[in-house]
């Protein structure tokens, strides 16, 4: 299983109903473009693609505000 950034970007789009343009370095969170409920789908979608257990204390901003930041966090886990 893998997780791409194309299909993050139109998981966040499609399921999480984001109609504005999202790119790499698109604030999801910090800007509170997804709130923590969307948080419970995204984390369930990045260990679904990845087939890896996201530890609580990894659910920061740092790891999931960006696309980037949890592509990065995905590639880590593996």
């Amino acid at each position: 299983m893998s997780l791409s950034k194309d299909a993050l970007i139109s998981y966040i789009q499609r399921e999480l109903n984001i109609d504005q343009p999202i790119d790499g370095e698109t604030e999801l969170f910090s800007t509170g473009m997804l709130d923590s409920v969307s948080m419970v789908g995204l984390i369930a979608f990045v260990e679904d693609k990845t087939g890896s257990h996201i530890q609580p204390a990894d659910v920061t901003l740092d790891n999931f505000d960006t696309i980037d930041a949890i592509m990065a966090y995905a590639d880590s886990l593996g």
